[in-house]
């Protein structure tokens, strides 16, 4: 018991990291991040790292998979995946109790349900045969390979080509595959109700533009990251890059960023859905519940 996985998930600004670092706090647990931007070095506003939170009265709660690799870099789920298995052992190893938190579904079923997938290297020559490719041209392509289900796959330029590159090596059957094992996990979801997670979000939104979102983005392009680059990431970092080069007003940025955060909250709650449907279990806890009262529900979850 003392080594099963507690999973926390929940949509943005539904308060599953202080929840988390709580219940880390009084289990004797570390985190493990499931975040998929979170694992960017200096990418921290625009992602929400809020690092203090990881301290309690005074003491630090570790975690892993944060700030492990370089803005730039492309992250794949084959990556998480490794990732994940080797921070859980670091846990285990202490005889801590690993706690998964974050709001990506998708790394988090991968995790839950052990997918199989194939570790897809870099294809130097496919990459120049597609260079000066239109966005239109390189969906037609993916499209010969497979239905376009996914449409973030078509977002950028770069997303389009890796989406290519991935699709073209399984159409090869020469992928290695790694198998990890599913996990059996007791499964923490926070819900909170549209009205207030809205407000929450657009409250978030305002105090990270205050605190300085845009010099972030500033001091990352200035270091040499290609804005293309942290377009890529979406949300924060899509809108205020556009804003930084010119491309639309600040009030076009504020307008457009908060509309995509309401709809990404929406997209990762339907997401979570789909995981019930798919066999996982979530346990949700009404998120606007004091402490006291969401910690003693997953106590009692736990002891069940």
């Amino acid at each position: 018991m003392q080594q099963r996985l507690i999973t926390v998930l929940g949509p943005t600004a539904c308060g599953k990291t202080t929840f988390a670092v709580q219940l880390a706090r009084t289990l004797g647990g570390e985190i493990i991040s499931a975040d998929s931007r979170q694992i960017y070095r200096n990418m921290d506003i625009g992602t929400g790292k809020d690092l203090s939170e990881y301290r309690v009265d005074g003491i630090s709660v570790p975690f892993h998979l944060i700030d492990i690799r370089e803005p730039g870099d492309k992250y794949t789920l084959f990556d998480y995946q490794h990732d994940f298995h080797i921070a859980l052992q670091d846990v285990l190893s202490r005889n801590k109790r690993p706690i998964l938190c974050g709001g990506t579904g998708l790394y988090i079923e991968s995790v839950l349900k052990g997918y199989h997938l194939p570790d897809v290297p870099p294809n130097p020559a496919l990459r120049k045969s597609l260079e000066g490719k239109s966005l239109e041209e390189l969906a037609h392509i993916l499209r010969c390979y497979r239905p376009l289900h996914n449409t973030t796959d078509t977002d950028t330029i770069k997303r389009a080509i890796r989406a290519i590159e991935i699709a073209h090596f399984q159409a090869q059957k020469t992928a290695s595959a790694s198998e990890f094992p599913p996990m059996e996990s007791c499964v923490l979801g926070l819900h909170i109700n549209r009205e207030l997670r809205r407000e929450k979000i657009t409250t978030r939104l305002k105090a990270r533009l205050q605190e300085g979102m845009l010099e972030e983005v500033k001091a990352i392009l200035d270091s040499g990251v290609a804005a293309d680059d942290l377009i890529y990431y979406g949300l924060e970092y899509k809108y205020v890059t556009l804003h930084v080069l010119g491309t639309i007003s600040y009030e076009e940025m504020y307008r457009q960023l908060e509309t995509a955060i309401h709809q990404f909250a929406k997209r990762q709650m339907t997401w979570f859905r789909g995981m019930e449907r798919r066999g996982i279990a979530i346990h949700w806890i009404d998120a606007s519940l004091p402490m006291d009262q969401k910690l003693a529900k997953a106590y009692s979850l736990l002891g069940r």
